[in-house]
């Protein structure tokens, strides 16, 4: 018998005793625990005691009151989990099969029954629990994986949005600064000029976005960033065209890079 994460317990329902007690004798050799009922009636309250901890439920579908499949259509109403069995005489069959949706039942067992049979259907019935059981718990483990996913997702979009708007923003500021700002990455080639250095950077280099300093530009450029890249720090004044310009240089690390920015203020 296979081990199972937890006991497994199953419920006999029958208004005859001998009955209980044959089915008692059927699982002596299996680690189940039986419970017995006499009547619907109690096999309701065995239920309402500890419904949850059942597999199997067996009832008898001849009893008074309350028959079998009555019993178990209410079992499956409060205990949908547990899997349903009826037992009956073949009398019974043509009533039984037409009711059989009412309760649920997995299946209809005959009267008398063989009992390897018997405990061959009940082993197919652990396994069809514990499988469902096993589906929802992995089920339950994707929809939460799914949650935290979305929720990180979520948190993920709101930070590159909230990065995205910081960056259009920075990007608007420092391309209206009233000063001129370029920058020179570990290439040297420029990737950026604001609107107030491009009157500089046109004198100097022409179609200057994504040029190489060193031979695309004026070599008062080139000289300000190795200049710059040597001292860390600079200040110059150098005049382009017909503006004089103070210039200030400052050597910039991004991660292991090393990149030059260069600030332009027109005197």
């Amino acid at each position: 018998m296979p081990d199972y994460d937890m006991p497994v317990r199953i419920l006999c329902v029958d208004d005859e005793r001998n009955v209980l007690r044959s089915m008692e004798r059927i699982f002596l050799d299996d680690n189940y625990e039986i419970v017995l009922a006499g009547s619907g009636e109690e096999g309701l309250k065995v239920l309402e005691e500890g419904g949850n901890s059942f597999q199997v439920v067996i009832s008898d579908y001849r009893m008074p009151v309350m028959n079998g499949v009555e019993f178990l259509t209410q079992a499956f109403a409060r205990w949908p989990d547990t899997v349903r069995i009826v037992l009956s005489g073949y009398a019974d069959a043509g009533a039984i099969v037409a009711a059989i949706n009412e309760g649920h039942i997995y299946k209809f067992i005959p009267k008398p029954w063989n009992d390897d049979e018997l405990r061959v259907t009940i082993q197919n019935c652990l396994e069809r629990y514990f499988l469902l059981k096993r589906n929802r718990e992995l089920l339950a483990e994707l929809t939460l994986a799914n949650q935290i996913l979305e929720e990180k997702v979520r948190q993920r979009t709101e930070d590159l949005e909230l990065r995205n708007r910081a960056m259009e923003f920075s990007q608007n500021m420092l391309g209206n600064l009233p000063v001129g700002v370029v920058g020179i990455d570990e290439n040297g080639l420029i990737v950026h000029c604001n609107t107030a250095a491009m009157p500089v950077m046109s004198q100097a280099c022409g179609d200057f976005f994504g040029a190489d300093v060193q031979h695309s530009c004026d070599y008062r450029i080139n000289d300000l960033v190795t200049l710059t890249r040597q001292e860390k720090s600079i200040v110059s004044r150098e005049t382009f065209g017909e503006r004089t310009w103070h210039v200030l240089g400052r050597s910039v690390m991004f991660g292991s890079s090393e990149s030059v920015v260069l600030v332009f203020l027109e005197l």
